[in-house]
């Protein structure tokens, strides 16, 4: 997939009313597809529809877990702490802050700001 095709992708996954309610309720804590229906009133189909497509575009990640009574699930999490999407040049840009370590960050920051 090209990058212009990924970053009208990316709009369309967070322009989704749907995705967007579940993105904000997995950025306050990681929650099970039950959870989620629950919290935000959509059946779990919906739900897994969502979580698949922003699993696609890597927002969100699965993790498992064990339940008291030795199940297991599935639990989800937002990969990312702030999207800004900005027009420069009649051109989409769209920039994705995602959770990483200090070290990454650091140098993450130093690549921005040597392309400058």
């Amino acid at each position: 997939m090209d990058e212009d095709r990924s970053i009208e992708d990316i709009l369309d996954t967070i322009g989704d009313r749907h995705a967007r309610t579940v993105l904000a309720a997995i950025s306050r804590e990681p929650r099970s597809a039950k959870e989620l229906s629950e919290e935000c009133d959509l059946s779990l189909p919906t739900i897994y529809r969502r979580l698949e497509l922003l699993e696609e575009h890597d927002l969100v990640t699965e993790r498992t877990t064990v339940a008291e009574d030795g199940n297991h699930y599935s639990i989800y999490e937002c990969k990312f702490d702030s999207t800004v999407i900005r027009l420069e040049d009649d051109e989409y840009n769209v920039r994705i802050y995602r959770k990483e370590n200090l070290p990454d960050r650091f140098t993450q920051l130093w690549d921005d700001l040597s392309a400058e």
